[in-house]
């Protein structure tokens, strides 16, 4: 049976948008503009540039590089960079694993969706059979004359009103359980948006990145369409400047808060996908010419762009939102899934034509994840290829070994149950976190700089794309980025894991928590002592010829510029022997 060569992209613009697709996702949407108001307006944006400088755009190129330069996926690339690093491709891939529990969201973005099109929808009111007595309508036109315009009681007192949008969120879609220990019944509705969302994520890639470069065209520029209208929009409703003053309103102050400059460097890790494997993935399948250089630069500034656009979609419409309601922004704003599921819906309750808005909003969401998510397992699925070529490039044994991957990966359909919420958060907490990612990151750095060399690195990209990187970015590489990931290693504290309800996980799940983050990052540690044990000769040369790679990163036939009788790959590989 005849075995395929590796794939590549047919056009560049393929790439482009399946590499922007990747990294513009849910975080640009409802982190960056929360983190943004939260800490310090306009003065967040200073630590933000400081470590998208520092730390983002340089890995973002070092990733992209590796890729394109190896022509290989995130864990058999550093056999041809620093055998001993490959640890950090297992790492990766264990990040990756546990970042599939982010479907949940797609699936709860997919549910909220089908209900768009009931009228009045669903969250908008409080008759529906999940509502409590303690639920408030807030688009009635007489729900201050009920209240007697005083909210601030209702949200601070212990027996607190909820909205209509919070209850359907908190009990008509979730139906959360007493705890993690309580499974609770099945959610079939979540369920079945949990299976589709598998199947969307399959046919995305089942045929390889020819049959991808084509969906990325509807489900990476779509996106923009949607966040575009919305943002016009929010900014022609009353109260929207109100929203865009409180995003922005610069408090100096908050620059001496360390907090700021952790979450800082946090989103920037999340938003630029540093150390997910998929920036190597995506570009490995790039030809051997292309300008990756370039191309880094402008999918950095598109990325930063994004998140800073969409805050002013998403606060003119929580200033709507606030005016409305006659209540101060901060008691409108908030984070992640409350921000997605629960303010923003509200504000678009109070729209006219809600159920166009609210679907525009939706679609957005379930799109900017699909990326993400389909991206991710392509990472996996290519790392797997690419250990094993002789038996997986042949054909159908990708879209059979895909088709066997998601349904073992069915298993994450147990997030369908009504204590399924308290998984997921526990997983996202622990098992993606963003320490594991700075860890990876700094081994990233290390085998890259030091290992195979800056100086090498800079020469493969001028190999590449006839351009010379700034040396800016070998000190980056060599000192900036690793001393910026061992700062942040000194000063970061594990907090106790509660939830926005005040829930408190037992023991057990701290220690099954604990377990999740160290499966990721031990990876690095038992390869580099594996290796180091199996490798012959004495350990000085060991560690010599597992320092540096052990074969040419590119096959010369690869160039297209003739040949001559020195191979210009040889010379950027060090004597071992």
């Amino acid at each position: 049976m005849k075995t395929r060569k590796r794939e590549q992209w047919r056009k560049k613009r393929e790439y482009i948008l399946a590499a922007a697709g990747n990294v513009v996702g849910l975080g640009n949407v409802w982190r960056f503009p929360y983190l943004c108001y939260k800490n310090g307006g306009g003065v967040f944006l200073l630590p933000y540039c400081f470590f998208a400088v520092l730390c983002g755009v340089p890995l973002f190129l070092m990733e992209t590089v590796i890729g394109q330069y190896t022509q290989e996926g995130t864990i058999t690339c550093w056999t041809k960079l620093c055998p001993l690093a490959q640890g950090a491709g297992y790492c990766t891939i264990v990040i990756q694993l546990y970042a599939r529990f982010y479907i949940i969201i797609l699936a709860w973005a997919l549910l909220y969706f089908f209900y768009c099109f009931r009228d009045p929808l669903p969250w908008a009111t409080c008759n529906n059979p999940w509502n409590t007595d303690r639920c408030v309508d807030f688009t009635s036109a007489n729900w201050t004359a009920i209240h007697g315009g005083n909210l601030t009681v209702n949200w601070t007192s212990g027996n607190l009103s909820k909205s209509s949008a919070s209850e359907f969120w908190h009990r008509g879609i979730l139906s959360m359980s007493g705890g993690i220990q309580e499974v609770g019944t099945v959610k079939w509705d979540l369920l079945l948006c949990l299976l589709a969302c598998w199947v969307a994520c399959y046919c995305c890639i089942w045929k390889g990145v020819r049959f991808t470069g084509k969906v990325v065209y509807f489900t990476a520029m779509f996106p923009y369409v949607m966040l575009a209208i919305l943002l016009v929009r929010g900014l022609t409703l009353p109260g929207a400047w109100q929203g865009v003053v409180y995003y922005l309103y610069p408090d100096p102050s908050r620059l001496a808060d360390f907090q700021v400059w952790m979450e800082a460097c946090a989103q920037v890790l999340f938003s630029y996908s540093a150390a997910s494997g998929t920036l190597i993935t995506l570009s490995s399948y790039n030809k051997f010419n292309n300008n990756c250089y370039k191309d880094s630069l402008w999918l950095c500034g598109l990325n930063s762009a994004t998140s800073f656009i969409a805050g002013f979609a998403v606060f003119s419409a929580l200033g709507f939102m606030a005016e409305k309601q006659g209540i101060p922004i901060d008691m409108v704003a908030d984070s992640g899934p409350g921000l997605a599921f629960i303010v923003f819906p509200q504000a678009v309750a109070m729209m006219p034509l809600p159920q166009l808005w609210a679907v525009c909003f939706f679609l957005m969401l379930m799109l900017l994840g699909l990326d993400t998510l389909f991206t991710g397992l392509e990472t996996i699925i290519s790392s797997m290829i690419d250990m094993f070529p002789g038996q997986m490039r042949r054909p159908w044994r990708r879209e059979i070994f895909l088709f066997f991957f998601c349904d073992t990966t069915l298993t994450y359909l147990f997030c369908g149950v009504q204590g399924g919420v308290y998984l997921f958060q526990l997983i996202d907490y622990y098992g993606a976190n963003g320490i594991c990612i700075v860890f990876v990151s700094a081994v990233q750095c290390v085998a890259v700089g030091w290992a195979f060399g800056a100086d090498r690195m800079c020469d493969a990209v001028q190999l590449m794309t006839g351009q010379r990187p700034s040396g800016y970015f070998k000190l980056c590489w060599r000192y900036f980025t690793p001393l910026i990931s061992v700062w942040i290693y000194s000063r970061f504290r594990w907090s106790t894991l509660t939830t926005s309800e005040g829930y408190a996980y037992p023991g057990w799940a701290y220690g099954l928590g604990w377990a999740m983050a160290l499966s990721s990052v031990a990876a690095v540690p038992i390869w580099a002592v594996v290796k180091i044990c199996l490798t012959e000769g004495t350990l000085r040369q060991r560690l010599l010829v597992l320092w540096h790679p052990v074969v040419d990163p590119v096959c010369p036939e690869s160039i297209k510029e003739p040949e001559t009788e020195m191979n210009p790959i040889s010379a950027l590989l060090p004597d071992v022997l």
